[in-house]
């Protein structure tokens, strides 16, 4: 079950008048069932290059934000182990999961990116929505 889709997206501005394109990030939750006292959940995050040139992910930086106010942030390198390279127009899906304790609450976060040039830019990661289907009347 999906819970919420939304988009994000970085303008590359800061690029060059020919690069003027995004970075596409595409969040779908889905709600997994308890465990230990927590309610888990999956999501699937598609990354598109939608810039004339190619990028390479490099970090992550997530804020898990549970149902009571409690802020949980994550950094690290790259996802699921990887650094994807994108083509332009081509595009990257994995899949990952998160505990929180209430029965919702959101994601949000960033991807920094390095292109071929060696510029840094960071994409945003937009909010989407973690709910029990319980927590939904």
């Amino acid at each position: 079950m999906i819970v919420q889709s939304s988009r994000g997206s970085f303008e590359g501005k800061n690029l060059g008048q020919k690069n003027m394109n995004t970075i596409e990030i595409t969040p779908n939750p889905e709600y997994l069932g308890r465990q230990n006292a927590q309610y888990a959940f999956a999501y699937e995050i598609t990354i598109t290059n939608r810039m004339a040139i190619p990028v390479k992910l490099l970090n992550r930086h997530w804020i898990i934000t549970h149902g009571n106010g409690y802020i949980q942030e994550i950094r690290g390198e790259g996802v699921v182990g990887e650094k994807p390279r994108l083509e332009p127009g081509q595009s990257f899906t994995y899949s990952s999961g998160t505990l929180i304790s209430t029965p919702i609450g959101s994601m949000a976060g960033s991807y920094e990116f390095v292109t071929d040039l060696g510029e840094l830019f960071q994409a945003t990661i937009p909010e989407f929505v973690l709910a029990a289907p319980e927590s939904l009347h």
